[in-house]
């Protein structure tokens, strides 16, 4: 769930706040189709929600992510999960799959995964997952660097976050020496229980401390973007939506 480039995580606020993550995984893993005595690597597998339900379905799992707090939670669940970094994959085709949900875009330069992911594979073996394509919580996106622009802070010049087309992300497997079977698109608005400012929070926390906002005055810039996004993100009950957008993927090693 967390590649952790660039970001820490909070396992126990990542719990409270972003649930949804993944539950809302399930198609990701019906493209997986995990099968009995397969070797599978989870590449983010943050605190291993997901990953216990591979393992369920008979697999062996390693997990892998790059942030210490979020490993040490999935061990505690009792999964194999180690601390790498998944840029700096070192299995040498071991692995009848790997799988990724809402990790892959926390990973740039993402090249650089997916030449990691190929060496990992067996021969035939299948890359399959999700992650933030392109559009991807853009309205939140621009509505955060708006109010910080509109308040002096120094903006990154860019996300630490990789959300491409679908052509994009094809051409990079290709480039790796993947088949490609798919490499959609797929808006899903996606409801957030515990409101904006927990998202915000939990997964803009480390931008809005890059553009040097002091801890005093953090409530009141994600306030600022609260208000902007209400018209758009909010009902009138005041229930919150984040504007997701999805890229599922499937690839192969060729045999």
């Amino acid at each position: 769930m967390s590649g952790s480039h660039g970001h820490s995580w909070d396992p126990a606020a990542y719990a409270a706040h972003a649930s949804f993550v993944p539950a809302l995984g399930a198609p990701a893993l019906d493209l997986l189709a995990p099968k009995p005595g397969e070797r599978i690597l989870d590449l983010g597998c943050g605190d291993g929600a997901l990953t216990v339900r591979i393992v369920e379905a008979g697999a062996e799992v390693v997990g892998v992510d790059a942030d210490r707090a979020m490993v040490a939670a999935a061990v505690e669940r009792g999964l194999d999960a180690r601390r790498i970094d998944g840029r700096q994959l070192e299995f040498d085709a071991e692995f009848d799959a790997v799988f990724s949900n809402a990790a892959i875009h926390w990973m740039p330069p993402v090249a650089r995964v997916a030449e990691g992911v190929f060496r990992a594979l067996k021969p035939g073996g299948r890359f399959v997952g999700e992650f933030g394509g392109h559009g991807n919580v853009a309205a939140i996106r621009a509505a955060l660097r708006g109010v910080l622009m509109a308040r002096g802070y120094r903006v990154p010049a860019m996300e630490d976050s990789y959300y491409p087309t679908s052509e994009e992300y094809r051409a990079l497997l290709e480039a790796a020496g993947f088949v490609v079977d798919r490499a959609d698109l797929i808006a899903r608005p996606t409801p957030l229980p515990t409101g904006m400012a927990a998202w915000l929070n939990t997964f803009r926390g480390g931008f809005i401390d890059a553009a040097g906002v002091p801890e005093s005055e953090r409530a009141q810039v994600i306030e600022d973007t609260r208000s902007l996004l209400r018209p758009v993100l909010a009902d009138q009950a005041g229930n919150w939506m984040a504007d997701y957008v999805r890229m599922r993927f499937a690839a192969r090693k060729p045999e």
